[in-house]
């Protein structure tokens, strides 16, 4: 663990930085990094890694709470001492809450939280990047995520296989004791961790050596995750029970995968609509024309009418993708271009200039228009 960078390090971002800031950066480096994008660097997957793991704690508040506090020990239960230490070098986080119980326990005992109750495990987040066309029609896909499961040596207990938990005879399973004082304001009760078993409620006399008395292990799992047509960037699939392990006999957490889509070379989107550019010549536009339009379904015709101008978009209805409920298609928004013509051959020009010479009023109404403006606004000064 000593060769582990520092999770903001990793990130690029200061210890301050808002939830944003880390989001953002995430996505970046995630998409950098990318084993689908660089199959030719087998240190890009190590980076990956690297990066899914520290903003798993950095996205998720507690968990960064901790690891401002106490650093990798905080977020880590492979990190540092094993049962006899309490897996934090032979500091227990919980012992902030009993030395705080101790002296505010309330008249009448304190409220200690039982750390041998069943505990929810941590959710997990993985990032994946898909292509638009996976995106537009959903896809399935094979992911890898680092995550805490129980220990297979000792069954999750704990204990050396062969030898079993044993309940701490001083609490007698609670993990906490009371204690009475006599004070000039009356009895006082205040209730803290046990210090026999570190507030668990049990003894584990020979720790497993695979876990270190933890119970739970990191492990690297594939999955196969089905995506939602219509699915877009920074949206989330939630895959339950597939996070951390729980704690004493509590649920594993969830595992969150969140999309990230490549651009497209011709198609731009917004939501559930597509944008598509097609460029267009003089004469097509002057006159009107069929143009095969491409949508993410293949060629589709439409006729765009004569005397077409600059920038004049058309509405493809159902054309777009589909929303990820299911319910509906967006649209495809068509804008076209006109290319005006280069290199043109002397009968070009002299054709062309024919053609200004013929051209009335009316082919030219912007123009005019245009010009009629700039007169009369002169003439006024």
């Amino acid at each position: 663990m000593a060769d582990k960078r520092d999770y903001y390090e990793v990130l690029g971002v200061q210890k301050g930085a808002s939830e944003d800031e880390i989001r953002k950066s995430y996505r970046r480096l995630a998409r950098k990094y990318h084993p689908d994008l660089n199959k030719n660097n087998p240190e890009a997957a190590d980076k990956f890694k690297e990066v899914n793991e520290a903003y798993e704690v950095l996205s998720d508040k507690d968990k960064r709470a901790r690891y401002d506090q106490f650093g990798f020990a905080g977020v880590d239960p492979n990190y540092g001492g094993g049962a006899g230490a309490g897996g934090f070098g032979g500091f227990d986080m919980g012992d902030l809450g009993d030395l705080f119980g101790s002296f505010f326990g309330g008249f009448g005992g304190g409220r200690t939280q039982r750390r041998n109750a069943p505990q929810r495990g941590e959710s997990i987040r993985q990032s994946i990047i898909l292509s638009f066309e996976e995106a537009a029609f959903g896809c399935e896909k094979e992911i890898s995520v680092n995550r805490i499961e129980s220990c297979d040596e000792c069954g999750g207990t704990g204990a050396a296989k062969g030898t079993s938990v044993e309940t701490c005879p001083n609490c007698r399973g609670t993990g906490t004791v009371t204690q009475a004082q006599r004070t000039p304001l009356g009895m006082f009760q205040t209730q803290s961790a046990c210090p026999n078993c570190r507030g668990t409620g049990k003894i584990i006399k020979k720790p497993c050596a695979k876990c270190g008395g933890q119970g739970r292990v990191r492990k690297s799992r594939k999955f196969k995750v089905n995506i939602p047509a219509g699915i877009d960037d920074g949206q989330s699939i939630q895959q339950r029970g597939q996070g951390n392990a729980g704690i004493n006999g509590g649920p594993a957490g969830d595992l969150f995968v969140t999309v990230s889509i490549r651009p497209h070379p011709i198609f731009t989107r917004e939501g559930q609509d597509v944008y598509v550019e097609i460029p267009v010549s003089f004469t097509q536009a002057a006159l009107g024309d069929t143009l095969r339009v491409p949508t993410i379904d293949g060629r589709v015709e439409y006729k765009m009418p004569e005397g077409t101008q600059p920038g004049t978009v058309f509405r493809m209805k159902g054309k777009g993708i589909q929303n990820v409920s299911g319910r509906g298609r967006g649209d495809q928004y068509v804008r076209v271009s006109i290319e005006v013509p280069r290199g043109l051959s002397d009968k070009q020009k002299h054709l062309l200039r024919e053609f200004e010479e013929m051209a009335t009023d009316e082919n030219q109404s912007k123009r005019k228009g245009f010009w009629d403006k700039v007169k009369d606004a002169f003439s006024e000064k």
